[in-house]
C-alpha cells in the first residue's frame, strides 16, 4: 500500500536516552542539537531507525564459533552505555491506541513528531482489506479497527484521507463499533463514544469482598487484575469526557446508525465473530443483567463511595509500587485517566503519569510505536549474557567491556526489598522483565538474572557485583513461586482454580484471569537453581533437590503425546520444546537415559525442513497444534538445536544442517536480518522480540563447539558448508 504521503520526521534527529537502570527515552531534537557532533547518532540509534550503519565486512566464518564471534561483534553495538540490550516491543493493536487516548482524554499535548510518527507506524500495519488485526500479523477485527481508526483521527489524521476511508468503509462493513470485543468499549465509552449502559459491567465492588472469597480479585492474573482495576472505576462511576466536534464526528463514523438511534444496553454481550476467542460463557451472561440491575437501582451509595475510597487507594498504592510505570502500558493509560477523573486535571499523579508515558514508546524504522512493557532490558540482558557465556565467548578479551556493562546493568536492576502490598508476590533478590522500577518480579526473569550471574561471577571470572546473601535471596524468592501442580508461573504462584474462567470478559483472549504453571517458567527456574546448587552446594540443598524433583514431574506431565510442550511465550512448539528438553537437563536426564527426552528429540527432528532449518507459524499457538511457516526462521532453529543439543541427541549432523541454516542466513557484517514474529501471550496475541535474532543463534552456534561435540566425545571440528 502506497503511504507515500504520510508526513514524516527526519531520522538523523531522532535519539536514545538511557539512565543507569535502563529506563529508555527516544527524543526529537532540534535541527542544531542534532548537528552537534558531540551528540552523534550512535550505531545503535542508526540501526533502530533503518538508516546505514556502515558498519565493516567482517572475515568469512570458517566454523560456527567464528559464526558466533561474528554475530556477537555486529551484537555488541547495540549494547547500551548502562549495559543493556534495547529493542522494540511492540505489535499488539491495543496498546498505542490506548497511551493515545489516556492523553487526549487527559489534555496532555501529543507532540507533533510523536503523531507524525505515531501515525505512520499505524497506518504501516493496515491490512489489505482496510482494517486491522489484533497483532501485526493477525487478520482484521473490528476491535483494532476501530481503536486504530479513533487513534488516527485523534493524532490528525482527516476524514477524507484514503487510509480512513478505508479503514471507515471495513468497519462499517464488519458492522461498526458495536462488534467489537470489551476493551475497545472501555476506552470507547471512555471517549465519549459508547454508552457505559453497553459495557459489560466491572464494578468497582468486587474490590471490597472478602479476600477470602475463590473469585476475589486478588486472586486473578496480576495483568488481568490490573486492568480491571482502574477499568472498574471509571465504569462504576460512568467516568466520560466531554462532546467536542471531534468526538461528534467520529460518533458518525464509526456506526452503521446513528448515535442517538442507539440502544447501548441491548448489545452489551454481543460482539462480532471476528473477536471472539472464548465466547461469553452462561454464567457471565446471566451475572451481567444481575449486576446491571445491581448498579442502576440496588447499590446503596455508601457502598459505591466505599468502593471508589478502596479502589483509589489500590490505583495510588500501584503507582507508587510501580514509579507510575505500572506493569504495563494497557493499565497505565487506564490508571492515567482514572486519576484525571479522580484527582483532578493539574494533580500530581496525572503530572508523575505523564512523565512516564515515554518510556512505553519506541522510534523505529516504521514509526513510534508502544511496547507491551516499557521495554526488555533484563530479560535480553540476561539471555545475551547466557548465550554469550554458553558459546564460549566470555572469556574473550575483545568482549570483556560489553560484559561487564551487561553485569553492572543486572547489578542495579535486581530488587532489594519486598513491598508493604499484600496483594503482590514475594520479589526480593529477583529481577523483573524490564528495569527496576517497573516494580514486577517474574519468575523466569529471576532466574535467568541469576544463571546470567553466576556464569559471570562463577564460571567467567568477573567480579562478584551481587553478593553470595543476594543470590541467595533469589533462590529463597525463586522456591516461594512453585505452585501447587509443582510448576512455575509468570510473576506469581496460582491463587485461584480454573472456574474463574467462567467471569472472563475479555473475548479476545483465552486463560488469562489467572495464574497458570507454564513449562517455559518452570524450566528456567530448573535451569537456574541446578546452576546455584552447583556452586553452592550447601545452602536450601534439600528444599532445591525437591523443587528439581517436582519441577521435573510437572515437566513429564505437560509434555504433549507428540513429544513436544506448548509454548506460552514463544512460537511455540519449538520454543516450549526447547525449554523443555533444557528443564530435564538441568534434572539430569538426556536422549540416552530419558524416554520423554527421546520423543521430544524424535518430534523436533520430525519438523526439520529439507534446507535444514526449522520454521513454525504463529497460529500454532492459537490452534494448539504444529502449523508450519512457509520459510525456515532463524530464531526458531536455533531454539531447536540448542533442544537437541540439551539433549545430547546422538546425531550431530541433524544440528549441523540447523546451524548451517543460521549461518547462510547471516549477512556479511554479523547480523541477521528481522523475519517473522517471535513471541506470544495469551494464546493469540504476537509480540516481537528483535533482539531474539541475535542472541540466541549466537548461543546456538557457540555452544555446538564449545559444549556439545565435546560432550558427545567427538574430536571433529565440522566446517560450515
Amino acid at each position: 500500500m502506497d503511504y507515500d504521503d504520510l508526513q514524516k520526521t527526519d531520522p538523523r534527529r531522532w535519539r536514545l536516552l538511557t539512565n543507569e537502570e535502563g529506563v529508555h527515552n527516544w527524543h526529537y531534537l532540534s535541527q542544531q542539537d542534532a548537528d552537534d557532533p558531540t551528540r552523534a547518532q550512535t550505531c545503535a540509534e542508526k540501526y533502530f531507525l533503518g538508516l546505514p550503519t556502515n558498519l565493516p565486512t567482517l572475515p568469512a566464518a570458517h566454523s560456527f564459533e567464528d559464526a558466533a564471534r561474528n554475530g556477537l561483534t555486529f551484537y555488541e553495538k547495540l549494547q547500551q552505555d548502562d549495559g543493556h540490550w534495547a529493542s522494540s516491543y511492540g505489535g499488539p493493536s491495543f496498546l498505542l491506541p490506548g497511551i493515545v487516548f489516556a492523553l487526549y482524554i487527559t489534555e496532555q499535548n501529543i507532540p507533533q513528531p510523536w503523531a507524525i510518527e505515531m501515525t505512520r507506524w499505524i497506518c504501516r500495519y493496515q491490512n489489505d482489506d482496510g482494517g486491522w488485526g489484533l497483532h501485526t500479523e493477525g487478520t482484521t477485527t473490528v476491535f483494532a479497527t476501530v481503536l486504530y481508526y479513533v487513534a488516527l483521527r485523534i493524532l490528525g489524521m482527516k476524514e477524507s484521507h484514503k487510509i480512513a476511508v478505508r479503514a471507515r468503509e471495513r468497519l462499517q462493513y464488519l458492522g461498526g463499533a458495536l462488534q467489537s470485543a470489551q476493551w475497545g468499549r472501555y476506552w470507547l465509552a471512555s471517549l465519549n463514544l459508547y454508552d457505559w449502559d453497553g459495557v459489560q459491567p466491572v464494578p468497582s465492588e468486587m474490590w471490597i469482598l472478602p479476600t477470602w472469597l475463590p473469585f476475589h480479585p486478588w486472586r486473578w492474573w496480576v495483568q488481568c487484575r490490573a486492568v480491571y482495576l482502574p477499568v472498574s472505576f471509571l465504569y462504576s462511576n460512568k467516568h466520560q469526557m466531554p462532546l467536542n466536534d471531534l468526538l461528534r464526528d467520529l460518533r458518525r463514523e464509526i456506526y452503521t446508525q446513528p448515535y442517538e438511534s442507539i440502544k447501548f444496553s441491548s448489545h452489551m454481550n454481543c460482539v462480532g465473530p471476528l473477536e471472539c476467542k472464548r465466547p461469553l460463557s452462561g454464567f457471565l451472561a446471566v451475572a451481567n443483567r444481575v449486576l446491571q440491575v445491581w448498579g442502576r437501582y440496588l447499590r446503596p451509595s455508601w457502598m459505591h463511595n466505599r468502593a471508589n475510597d478502596t479502589v483509589r487507594q489500590l490505583i495510588r498504592r500501584e503507582d507508587e509500587n510501580t514509579s507510575y510505570n505500572d506493569i504495563a502500558p494497557v493499565n497505565k493509560a487506564f490508571h492515567m485517566v482514572s486519576v484525571y477523573f479522580s484527582d483532578g486535571p493539574e494533580s500530581e499523579a496525572v503530572k508523575l503519569h505523564a512523565e512516564k508515558i515515554l518510556p512505553y514508546l519506541w522510534r523505529g524504522q516504521d514509526g513510534m510505536n508502544c511496547g507491551g512493557t516499557n521495554g526488555t532490558q533484563v530479560w535480553d540482558t540476561a539471555f545475551s549474557v547466557i548465550g554469550i557465556a554458553e558459546a564460549g565467548l566470555a572469556r574473550e578479551p575483545r568482549f570483556r567491556d560489553t560484559l561487564e556493562k551487561a553485569h553492572k546493568f543486572l547489578d542495579v536492576s535486581q530488587f532489594h526489598d519486598d513491598l508493604k502490598d499484600p496483594f503482590r508476590q514475594r520479589r526480593k533478590g529477583g529481577w523483573p522483565f524490564s528495569t527496576k522500577d517497573n516494580g514486577y518480579i517474574v519468575s523466569d526473569c529471576a532466574a535467568e538474572g541469576m544463571k546470567a550471574t553466576l556464569l559471570l561471577q562463577e564460571e567467567c571470572g568477573f567480579d562478584n557485583l551481587i553478593s553470595t546473601d543476594r543470590l541467595y535471596d533469589c533462590v529463597e524468592t525463586l522456591l516461594s513461586m512453585q505452585n501447587p501442580d509443582h510448576g512455575f508461573g509468570s510473576y506469581e504462584r496460582t491463587r485461584a482454580g480454573t472456574y474463574v474462567e467462567a467471569f472472563n470478559p475479555a473475548e479476545i483472549f483465552d486463560r488469562c484471569m489467572i495464574e497458570y504453571s507454564y513449562p517455559e517458567c518452570t524450566a528456567a527456574v530448573l535451569l537456574s537453581l541446578s546452576l546455584f546448587r552447583k556452586h553452592h552446594p550447601s545452602y536450601a540443598s534439600k528444599r532445591i533437590q525437591s523443587t528439581i524433583r517436582s519441577g521435573t514431574w510437572f515437566l513429564e506431565r505437560s509434555q504433549n503425546p507428540d513429544g513436544s510442550w506448548y509454548g506460552s511465550w514463544g512460537i511455540c512448539f519449538t520454543y516450549g520444546t526447547m525449554f523443555g528438553l533444557d528443564g530435564l537437563a538441568a534434572a539430569g536426564q538426556d536422549y540416552t537415559t530419558s524416554e520423554h527426552v527421546r520423543r521430544a528429540c524424535e518430534f523436533l527432528v520430525g519438523k526439520q525442513k529439507q534446507d535444514g532449518g526449522w520454521g513454525e507459524h504463529w497460529e500454532s499457538c492459537n490452534q494448539g497444534v504444529y502449523v508450519e511457516h512457509e520459510r525456515s526462521q532463524v530464531v526458531n532453529t536455533a531454539w531447536a538445536v540448542l533442544g537437541l543439543m540439551s539433549a545430547r541427541y546422538p546425531d550431530h549432523t541433524v544440528v549441523a544442517r540447523g546451524l548451517n541454516l543460521i549461518h547462510r542466513r547471516q549477512q556479511p557484517n554479523g547480523e541477521w536480518l528481522q523475519e517473522a514474529v517471535e513471541g506470544i501471550f495469551n494464546g493469540t496475541c504476537t509480540i516481537e522480540y528483535p533482539t531474539y535474532k541475535f542472541h540466541w543463534p549466537i548461543r546456538a552456534l557457540g555452544r555446538f563447539q564449545h559444549d556439545y561435540i565435546p560432550s558427545l566425545r567427538k574430536g571433529d571440528v565440522l566446517k560450515v558448508g
